[in-house]
């Protein structure tokens, strides 16, 4: 039975997990639209390469018949890791003890875009459509955009993140705070403007830990080094904290006060950052929440299970979310959408809280007195 004939979907978001469940769609026929809030295809990706993992995310990329592409496009080497204390110094190498075997290969966000976006019927994404409401009208969903423009649909599917706009037509259960925030901050050409941080990472990552802080730096493909700094706070840090985020000196000053005692070489990249600071305040889901299916409307990702980003699961559930919402609509032989989405829902949101509770794990233990044995223990 297709339970989709003659309908349209319609996804808010355009990031890995609504691409990919636009693919899933159109290979089994159904009408898809993407709307997403960038200008266009070449807008920048921000954010650390992603490593995808065997069980969800390139799970996800084999369903959706492109593997050959992610593999000419993934980077091995960025990988391996090296773990550090504050003082610099090296406590595990995986570049001289790693694998051979690539468990969990690296993809930077933007060839991992464009593949996808590759992978789609022309026309599907229409760019410059950030989402402000929606109503119902005549059955049908009625969709506003910033923009002036609307877009109807039969089916509304949320890939649009941790501040999800179509989250609060199913559910009204708010994120918590975990209790860490995170700044994120990006060093272009890192050969020549943070050489010494640059040479430490070798094209892979690393994670440096002390003081219950954490700094974790990422080699990117285009030369370029993005980095989280992450510690424990009030939820309302970042507005309290008189910080101007766009002013790299005001953090510079921030980091060798807060993180004194750290090893010199870390302020190289706060000296020779671009000056557009991200200050991420770290919220989950609750691990328990539930709500009642509707038959039109569900969501994935981050704008269903929000979780902090300390287990490397967000993207892949988030994939892994796409590939499962995609087979229940197609592939399942379920009588209805309601029935179909139903299934999913329940799940997702068992998977969901499974990963968010790993994570959260994963988090305290990084901020803990003993992260390093934490950290050496997992990997090593």
């Amino acid at each position: 039975m297709n339970i989709l004939k003659n309908k349209k979907v319609a996804i808010v978001g355009g990031g890995p997990g609504g691409l990919t469940l636009a693919r899933i769609l159109q290979m089994n026929g159904a009408h898809v639209n993407i709307y997403e809030r960038d200008a266009n295809k070449d807008v920048r990706v921000q954010g650390a390469t992603l490593d995808l993992h065997e069980e969800s995310g390139l799970k996800a990329l084999q369903k959706a018949g492109i593997m050959d592409a992610f593999k000419a496009n993934f980077r091995p080497g960025a990988e391996k890791l090296r773990i550090m204390d504050k003082g610099a110094n090296i406590l595990i190498d995986e570049h001289i003890n790693g694998k051979d075997e690539i468990r969990r290969p690296e993809i930077d966000r933007g060839p991992l875009r464009k593949i996808l976006l590759d992978s789609l019927q022309g026309g599907t994404v229409v760019w410059d459509s950030q989402f402000v409401t929606m109503s119902r009208q005549n059955n049908l969903w009625k969709l506003e955009f910033k923009n002036g423009t609307s877009a109807l649909a039969d089916i509304v599917i949320g890939a649009d993140g941790a501040n999800s706009k179509i989250r609060p037509y199913i559910t009204d259960i708010k994120p918590f705070y975990t209790g860490v925030t995170a700044i994120e901050g990006s060093v272009y050409n890192s050969a020549t403007a943070s050489p010494k941080v640059h040479n430490l990472l070798k094209g892979g990552k690393l994670f440096a830990m002390g003081d219950s802080k954490s700094l974790i730096v990422s080699s990117k493909g285009d030369g370029s080094i993005q980095f989280y700094t992450s510690f424990i706070a009030d939820e309302n840090w970042v507005k309290d904290c008189g910080i101007d985020f766009s002013d790299k000196t005001q953090l510079l000053a921030w980091f060798r006060k807060d993180y004194a005692g750290w090893n010199d070489v870390w302020q190289e990249l706060f000296e020779n950052a671009d000056a557009n600071y991200i200050p991420r305040p770290i919220y989950s889901m609750p691990l328990d929440q539930t709500w009642e299916s509707q038959p039109t409307l569900t969501i994935l990702g981050d704008a269903a299970h929000l979780m902090t980003p300390f287990a490397g699961e967000g993207v892949n559930m988030a994939m892994l979310d796409a590939w499962e919402l995609g087979k229940a609509l197609t592939i399942d032989n379920h009588p209805d959408t309601l029935t179909a989405i139903s299934a999913y829902e329940k799940q997702m949101r068992k998977r969901g809280a499974e990963a968010a509770k790993d994570s959260l794990m994963s988090q305290a233990e990084l901020h803990s007195a003993n992260a390093l044995e934490f950290l050496m223990q997992v990997v090593g």
